[in-house]
C-alpha cells in the first residue's frame, strides 16, 4: 500500500514538481498551500497520513506552530514530520527539531534528496523494536514499553515523538556501551549525518527533558565528550 504524504507549501510550482516526483516513486500525495488547509486535511476523520512534509514559512503563519500543535495531540504525536526551510540559520532548524520535527531539508533541494529523507523517516516510523523482556525494558524508575511505544517514569507516561522513542530504545538496548552519532544513526536506519548536523543532539536534549529529573545534570543518558552518548545501565540509585 502506498504511503500517504501531506505536502504543505505555498509554492505551487514546487508542490507540483515535487508532488509528481513523489507520485512517480509510488507515494500518494495531497497538497496544502496554507496552515489552515493543512489543519483541515489533518483534521478529517478519514485522514491517515504516513508523513507530513512541512514548509516553515507559510502565508498564514509559521510551520513551527503547526508542528507544535501536532506534537501536543495524541492522534498526531508520532506522525513523521520532515521540515522544509529556506532559512539559512542553523538555529531555525534546531528549533524545529526541538518542537518535534523528525528531520529537515533546506531549500533549494534536489527531489532525490527529499525522497531519500522521506523514506528514512518512514522507515524509522514503522521499524518496531523486537519484543523482549515482556515488551518492557526497565531501568530503575524508567520503563520503556515497546508494545505501547511509550516511556514512563514512576508510572507516568512521558511525552516523546515516535523518532525520539526509537532513539531512546536504541540507547537502552546498548546500555553501558558508548555509541557515536554515526552508530546511532546506523541503528536507526537513517540517512548519513551531514557535517555539523545537530539533529541527534537536539533529539537527545528533548529525551532528557522528558525522562530526566534534572535535564541539565542527566543520570540516564550521559554525554561522552568527543565520542557520543551512553545510556546508564544501573539507575537504581535514582532518588525516589
Amino acid at each position: 500500500m502506498s504511503a500517504r504524504i501531506l505536502l504543505t507549501d505555498d509554492d505551487l510550482r514546487l508542490t507540483g514538481l515535487v508532488g509528481d516526483y513523489l507520485r512517480q516513486a509510488g507515494f500518494f500525495v495531497e497538497t496544502a498551500p496554507t496552515l489552515q488547509s493543512a489543519r483541515e486535511a489533518l483534521g478529517r476523520r478519514d485522514a491517515a497520513y504516513d508523513a507530513l512534509v512541512l514548509d516553515l514559512m507559510l502565508p498564514d503563519g509559521d510551520g513551527l506552530e503547526l508542528c507544535r500543535e501536532l506534537r501536543a495531540e495524541a492522534r498526531h504525536r508520532h506522525l513523521p514530520i520532515l521540515m522544509l526551510t529556506a532559512r539559512g540559520e542553523p538555529m531555525d532548524r534546531v528549533v524545529g527539531l526541538e518542537l518535534g520535527a523528525d528531520d529537515y531539508l533546506p531549500k533549494p533541494f534536489e527531489p532525490r534528496e527529499l525522497l531519500a529523507r522521506l523514506r528514512a523517516v518512514l522507515r524509522r516510523s514503522v521499524a518496531a523494536p523486537a519484543p523482549d523482556d515482556g515488551d518492557v525494558l526497565r531501568f530503575g524508575r524508567l520503563d520503556i514499553d515497546l508494545g505501547a511505544r511509550v516511556a514512563r517514569v514512576d508510572g507516568r507516561e512521558r511525552d516523546l515523538t515516535g523518532y525520539q522513542f526509537q532513539l531512546l530504545v536504541v540507547l537502552a538496548r546498548h546500555a553501558g556501551r558508548v555509541m557515536s552519532r554515526d552508530q546511532i544513526m546506523d541503528a536507526l536506519k537513517g540517512h548519513a549525518l551531514e557535517a555539523f548536523d545537530r539533529s541527534i543532539d537536539v533529539h537527545i536534549s528533548r529525551i532528557r527533558a522528558a525522562i530526566e529529573d534534572d535535564p541539565k545534570n542527566p543520570r540516564r543518558i550521559l554525554t561522552v565528550r568527543g565520542t557520543g552518548y551512553v545510556f546508564a545501565r544501573k539507575q537504581d540509585a535514582d532518588p525516589a
